[in-house]
């Protein structure tokens, strides 16, 4: 059996695919040969292409069940048929729960937990009706497994990503295959927001196992094989991609001596 990947005449949709995350999944799935369409709120800032074959971008706000299902029609009409999604558009600014409004908190989950599950019903009625059928990734957080100070809404969203992974792999089995990335902290271009400056980035990334942030690419990679035939009896997983996760503080806490 061979192992190489290979998605050449497949069509995939990413959203939120212009920037951080999105924007490796994006030429990750390039490489691999797949049809890329992204969409966002608005166009990436500079050119996503690998060895010169482009994304097509299509602007779309996923909170608008209108416009989803416009960006799915614009899918069907230009290359006839859906093979993939990957749900990776999300994120929240922080802000204390008791601080922030309920409107605030609305907001969060909408984009986190009921925008993706509208994209993924406009993608799945395709994909049923396909002879092949698809597959979808939910990109999540480790946000949604361990306590989210500051931005607790998203991590509850994204908890939730992952309920609802396990319970659409059930629902459109066999003929669409569900999965989930739970993704640790990703060295983007918001990072330098999140961490104070290049310092706090490199400090952060020497509590991860494997000593640094992800970069998008890895989360790419990821995408890549949950999309490809290497998969095809994985459904309703989840796979964590956080290099190893987070040391225990009561290691850091402790006066007792432990070796590296």
């Amino acid at each position: 059996m061979a192992l190489e990947i290979d998605l050449a005449g497949r069509v995939v949709v990413v959203t939120g695919g212009v920037r951080g995350v999105g924007a490796g999944v994006s030429r990750a799935l390039l490489a691999a040969g797949a049809q890329v369409v992204a969409c966002a709120r608005r166009p990436a800032d500079g050119p996503i292409d690998v060895d010169g074959r482009a994304i097509d971008f299509v602007s779309c706000d996923i909170r608008d069940a209108d416009a989803v299902h416009e960006l799915i029609e614009t899918v069907i009409e230009r290359y006839g048929r859906l093979d993939h999604l990957v749900n990776n558009a999300g994120g929240a600014p922080f802000a204390l729960a008791a601080r922030a409004s309920e409107n605030f908190h609305a907001k969060v989950v909408e984009l986190n937990l009921l925008a993706p599950l509208a994209v993924a019903r406009a993608a799945n009625a395709v994909m049923q009706r396909q002879d092949e059928g698809g597959s979808i990734v939910n990109v999540s957080s480790v946000s949604g497994h361990r306590p989210s100070p500051g931005t607790a809404a998203y991590g509850a969203a994204k908890a939730g990503v992952d309920s609802l992974t396990a319970s659409l792999a059930v629902e459109w089995a066999p003929k669409v295959r569900v999965n989930s990335l739970v993704v640790g902290p990703v060295d983007t271009e918001l990072s330098r927001l999140h961490y104070g400056d290049q310092d706090g980035v490199d400090a952060v990334g020497r509590t991860i196992p494997l000593g640094r942030l992800a970069r998008p690419d890895d989360i790419g990679r990821c995408a890549v094989f949950f999309a490809s035939p290497l998969a095809a009896y994985v459904s309703g997983a989840t796979l964590l991609v956080h290099g190893g996760g987070e040391r225990p503080a009561f290691l850091g806490a402790s006066t007792a001596e432990h070796q590296s």
